[in-house]
C-alpha cells in the first residue's frame, strides 16, 4: 500500500514504516503529524485518486528529527560590470517517518 501526499508545496509517494525528509520546520521530534491532502492511495488492486483530494484519507507520521540541510552558496555576478553578489542560505528540515495509511 501506498499514497501520494502534499504537504509544504511538495507531493510525496509515500509507504508505511519509510521515512521522508521534508525541507520545512513541522514540530518537535517525538510529535505526532496527520496529513489529510492525500491525492491517491492505491492497495493491491484497488486504486483511489482524488479530484485533487480524497475525502476522509489520512497519512499519519511520527517525527524523527529537525534540523538545517548543509549550506548552499548563491553566487551572482555579470561580466565585466564589477557586479558580484554572494550569498549563503541553510534550509530546514524535518524527517517523518510514516506509522499509517488510511482510506476511506
Amino acid at each position: 500500500m501506498f499514497a501520494v501526499i502534499k504537504t509544504k508545496g511538495y507531493q510525496y509517494l509515500v509507504k508505511k514504516g519509510e521515512k521522508i525528509t521534508i525541507p520545512a520546520f513541522i514540530g518537535d521530534p517525538g510529535t505526532k503529524v496527520e496529513f489529510d491532502e492525500v491525492m491517491m492511495v492505491k492497495d493491491n488492486n484497488d486504486t483511489k485518486v482524488g479530484s485533487p483530494y480524497i475525502k476522509g484519507a489520512k497519512v499519519r507520521g511520527i517525527v524523527k528529527q529537525c534540523g538545517r540541510l548543509p549550506k548552499i552558496t548563491v553566487f551572482k555576478f555579470r561580466r565585466r560590470e564589477k557586479y558580484r553578489r554572494k550569498k549563503g542560505h541553510r534550509q530546514h528540515f524535518t524527517e517523518v517517518e510514516i506509522t499509517d495509511i488510511i482510506k476511506k
